[in-house]
């Protein structure tokens, strides 16, 4: 595994979005932006847990 794997790419959109300035934004803008950050860490909850199980339905079938 390549140690520059984990680094941000340029243009990541996830790096870009933690660099923001979020000193402009009024309370109403940054709970929106909470609110939509906090749907996509669901979204990739969900997405993880399938692979997880996807994950131990493969060893469970190949007896890992």
């Amino acid at each position: 595994m390549d140690s520059d794997e984990n680094l941000p790419r340029p243009g990541d959109p996830l790096a870009l979005l933690v660099k923001q300035d979020l000193d402009p934004l009024s309370v109403a803008e940054l709970e929106a932006r909470v609110a939509t950050l906090e749907g996509e860490i669901a979204r990739v909850n969900r997405h993880k847990q399938r692979a997880v199980n996807h994950r131990a339905i493969a060893d469970e079938l190949f007896k890992r």
